[in-house]
Order: C-alpha cells, then structure tokens, then sequence
C-alpha cells in the first residue's frame, strides 16, 4: 500500500484564508504566508490552496501572490480557482505550483483536462468534484465553488475525469465541509470504486478518528482537513502518529510512537 498523505486545504478569498460550513465561507483565518510557513514544520505531505472567488467572479489566477507563495512552500503545492484555460495552467506551473486543481473548467471546458495531461503529465493534474446529497438519497456534483448544480453523479463524473486525463481525485462532501463531524463515507466510497487513480477525501475532518475512516472504511489515499487544523490543537503530525497505530503508512519525521 502507498503511504497515506494528509494535505491541509487553505481556502483563500480576497487578499486571505477564510472557513465556515458548507462552503459558506465567512470566518476569516488569517493571511497564507504565515500559515505556509507553519505547515512548513509541521509534517505535511502536501499542501492544497484554492481561491474560492475565482470562478465565480470569473477573474484571472493571482500569478504574483502564487510565486510568491511557492517561494516559502517546501512541500508539494497544489494550486486551484478559476483556471479555465491552458495557458493559465503553464504559467501556475512556471511560478512555483507543483500541480494543478481543476473543478468548474472540467465542465465548461471538456478538452481542458485532456490538453494539460497531454502537454504536463497526469502527474499535476487534480481534478476537483464538490458533491451534495439530494433528498433522494443519491449526490449530484455542483461548479462555481458549489453554486451551480450540474446534473452529474459523483462516481461517473470521476470515470470521466480519470478517462480525460486526471491524475487524482479530489473529493468534497459539501454537507460535511466544515462540520468537523467526519467525511461522507459513502461518498467516497463512491468515488474511490469508480476510478482506480488516487482519491484525496476532502469535507468534515474534526478527529485523527475521521482520518482513519476515509482511508480504512473509504478507501481514500490521502485526506484533507481545513478547520481541523485551523480551530483545533490537532496537527498534521498527530494525525500520521495515530494513524500509524492503525497500521496506516504514513510519511514522517518524527517517531511514531509519540503523538504530536
């Protein structure tokens, strides 16, 4: 089994990073650079940035700020928000993003998944689905920071995205995000029997517990926490510590038997 990642997400909107519940995303959190340079010490594997304005305010990636950002980033980064086009994908790359999250262009812009796979690699290419349960049950995928419905199903849409040229999966429950309550299991569930690439959970991480749910009982193979991280005292390294204890393979430096 491939070691298990955990990837903070930092939401950022106007000039900072923001949280709140169901992508209602109201709390101010503070500034990125700072919260870099604290994941930078703190045993993450990667780390996930997304301007949440972006695609609905149809405006153009903040090239400046990313470099700048990446410049203080030691770890793998993903940068996502508003990318619509290829050549918004090279420039990312050229200042310092290591991959590339696609949501809201993977429907308005079907060839753009195939386009960057093609000339990039699937290596950088994470394709983002925001999910709703539907009160028949079922879950419908949602564009435009999960504004606008779209009528796909969570597990086909992945098969699609995983067919263009997707290299992982990002998986949010909409519900769940910022709950703290525990990721959608079912959900990504769904998802990871879908396709046979990696699958980041993403939506209600409040407990190391909850960690070991979507990798154990999902099948994910990395999670991803925003508020866990931001309004707890639970840290990246705590998490691998006790996922270890679980027989999960986590990358560390630190020893595993001692909770951080």
């Amino acid at each position: 089994m491939l070691k298990v990642r955990v990837i903070p997400t930092l939401l950022w909107k106007n000039f900072g990073l923001v949280k709140g519940i169901s992508f209602n995303s109201w709390r101010r959190v503070g500034p990125v650079l700072p919260a870099i340079k604290v994941y930078n010490v703190r045993d993450v594997d990667e780390l996930i940035l997304v301007d949440i304005t972006a695609s609905c305010d149809d405006s153009e990636p903040d090239y400046e700020s990313i470099h700048d950002f990446s410049e203080e980033c030691f770890v793998p980064f993903t940068v996502g928000g508003g990318i619509m086009h290829l050549n918004q994908i090279q420039k990312l790359l050229r200042v310092g993003a290591d991959k590339i999250c696609i949501n809201t262009a993977a429907y308005t812009n079907p060839s753009l998944l195939e386009q960057a796979a093609s000339r990039f690699g699937v290596q950088c290419i994470v394709a983002s689905i925001d999910a709703q349960r539907m009160d028949n049950g079922s879950y419908e995928c949602f564009s435009h920071s999960g504004t606008v419905p779209t009528g796909q199903d969570p597990g086909n849409w992945a098969k699609t995205l995983e067919a263009r040229g997707a290299g992982e999966i990002l998986i949010t429950s909409i519900d769940r995000d910022g709950t703290m309550t525990g990721y959608d299991l079912e959900l990504i569930d769904q998802v990871v029997r879908s396709v046979n690439i990696p699958v980041i959970a993403s939506g209600g991480a409040g407990t190391y517990e909850h960690m070991r749910q979507a990798i154990q009982e999902g099948g994910a193979s990395a999670v991803a926490a925003a508020s866990m991280f931001h309004f707890t005292e639970q840290t990246p390294a705590g998490a691998k510590a006790f996922l270890y204890q679980f027989g999960i393979p986590v990358r560390s430096n630190y020893s595993p038997v001692q909770m951080a």
